[in-house]
């Protein structure tokens, strides 16, 4: 398949790259906000998958979950 130059790379962090991509941020908080929803995310088997792009959404406070 070709790769369309137009489209943009989408980026998936496990809990632990989100949190060292952070100062401050832990793991365990990170985890809290996928458990609680508050953090949109995926679980992939055990995992627990982040958007790159979303988490600093979130944590500018552009993305609001209901």
């Amino acid at each position: 398949m070709a790769e369309n130059k137009n489209e943009a790379k989408i980026t998936m962090l496990t809990i632990k790259e989100a949190a060292a991509l952070v100062d401050g941020l832990t793991e365990y908080r990170v985890r809290e906000l996928c458990r609680s929803g508050a953090l949109p995310c995926f679980k992939a088997g055990k995992k627990y998958l982040i958007n790159k792009d979303i988490l600093y959404k979130y944590l500018n406070g552009e993305l609001v979950v209901q």
